[in-house]
């Protein structure tokens, strides 16, 4: 049994080296694919200036990718202080927490960006469903479903409560109705669209089914809590 199962222990490693190597030139090659805008905005983010970075797309982008290196700081520093209080899974949850705060946050500033004519122009909204999914486009619709991506992908690893497939569409669809009532209440020149609570919830649970493989051993053996200590003997 001992040698079977040290037969068995490679492989697993070896898969997770090669998904991490994957991830690893995946993100990349798409920085190499939009390094030429994002340096476009980097004298303006370097500088300190709100108008030019904060406000683009190019600059919000840069200034998340410069980030993930204090995000992976903060996962260590989270991860150590749980491991020294005793909590069990504590680089997985460290990891869910900050991952979806990264992950969601610089979407979200993106969403609720007025356009040019925020405040002058009437509020908008479509409330027939599938009609915007022809006028999206594939940059449109792909942008809704990255919105609550890292939401639906961590928070079922972090909470055993989210655990499921319908409690994380709830989720994605809840945040999205009040993504587009702010948007509509703001009047930020965009259109409030039933068809962007449908997208963003999809992108919330395609993402959870991808990481199902974690967040179910979640739902079976929740732990947030400290180890209790071994009782003495006698």
């Amino acid at each position: 049994m001992n040698d079977s199962a040290s037969l068995a222990a490679p492989p697993r490693r070896t898969r997770g080296s090669l998904l991490l190597v994957l991830a690893i030139l995946g993100m990349a090659s798409a920085v190499f694919v939009v390094r030429r805008p994002l340096m476009m905005a980097a004298p303006t983010c370097m500088a300190g200036r709100w108008h030019g970075c904060f406000d683009t797309f190019n600059g919000v982008v840069l200034m998340t990718l410069v980030a993930l290196p204090l995000a992976a700081l903060v996962v260590w520093a989270l991860a150590l202080r749980r491991r020294a209080a005793g909590v069990t899974s504590a680089c997985r949850m460290s990891v869910a927490e900050v991952g979806m705060v990264h992950g969601t946050v610089p979407f979200l500033w993106l969403t609720m960006m007025p356009g040019g004519k925020a405040g002058t122009v009437p509020a908008r909204v479509s409330l027939v469903p599938l009609r915007d999914l022809m006028t999206m486009g594939p940059v449109g619709i792909g942008g809704n479903l990255l919105i609550f991506a890292a939401l639906g992908f961590f928070a079922p690893m972090r909470f055993a409560a989210l655990a499921s497939v319908p409690r994380i569409l709830a989720l994605g669809a809840g945040c999205s109705v009040l993504v587009e009532t702010a948007q509509y209440v703001l009047r930020l020149d965009r259109v409030s669209s039933v068809d962007d609570v449908l997208v963003n919830a999809a992108g919330a649970v395609l993402a959870a089914l991808a990481s199902r493989r974690w967040w179910r051993a979640t739902a079976h053996a929740p732990s947030d809590r400290p180890r209790p200590a071994p009782a003495p003997a006698g």
